[in-house]
């Protein structure tokens, strides 16, 4: 009897860790569809409409940390989906480390927004696991409702990346962080791992708490 009390104990509490584990995966989608509409939602100081509207994925992380231990050094969760013929994707759970940048004005801590812009960084980003400048080149994004253009935005970067740190908006430098599918969210949120690719190739429903996060996406970025 005894046994049978300690298993059911190990059960129910291993359920509601999965449970609280998923919860927080639910606020991440929720998180991030905020920063994308709280920085969208500025006048003049927002990522320029052309090149939202021609991403072919958006990634988000709320309120990267910097690493105590390395100077330029952080690490962040965040949620990523690509366009798909049906709409966008579900979204994937990641985490992104290291990296030789730093935030603006010293803060720290900075929603960290990701876009990827063409084919190629796509199929770097569905390899679950890619260094930003050496798998796929890397630029600050330009800042403004509309991008100049001047701009060789199209041409130079697979990947272009911003930063909100204290209420400033700019582009910033993400190179050498490395992004890896963080399998442990995936699997708290979908209920078993799936794939980077099977995600983001839109082979996957998406589960109706994500709701939230594609509505954003769709008003933002367009479908």
């Amino acid at each position: 009897m005894n046994r049978i009390l300690i298993a059911l104990v190990v059960l129910l509490s291993t359920t509601a860790a999965l449970a609280g584990d998923r919860a927080d995966d639910i606020e991440r989608l929720q998180t991030g569809a905020t920063v994308i509409k709280e920085i969208m939602s500025a006048p003049d100081n927002g990522v320029p409409d052309e090149i939202i509207n021609n991403s072919k994925c958006i990634a988000v992380i709320p309120s990267m940390l910097k690493a105590a231990f390395g100077v330029g050094g952080a690490y962040g969760k965040g949620v990523a989906s690509c366009r798909t013929d049906k709409g966008w994707s579900a979204p994937a759970f990641f985490s992104l480390r290291g990296g030789s940048f730093g935030f603006q004005i010293g803060g720290e801590a900075a929603d960290i927004v990701m876009l990827i812009m063409n084919e190629e960084g796509m199929n770097n980003l569905l390899q679950s696991k890619f260094k930003l400048g050496a798998d796929a080149s890397v630029a600050a994004g330009p800042v403004g409702r509309h991008a100049d253009a001047s701009t060789d935005w199209k041409m130079r970067a697979q990947v272009l990346t911003y930063s909100r740190a204290r209420g400033v908006f700019a582009g910033i430098s993400l190179n050498g962080a490395v992004l890896t599918e963080h399998k442990d969210d995936t699997r708290d949120f979908y209920g078993r791992m799936v794939p980077f690719r099977t995600i983001l190739r839109g082979n996957i429903a998406s589960p109706k708490e994500a709701e939230i996060w594609h509505d954003t996406l769709t008003k933002y970025a367009g479908k």
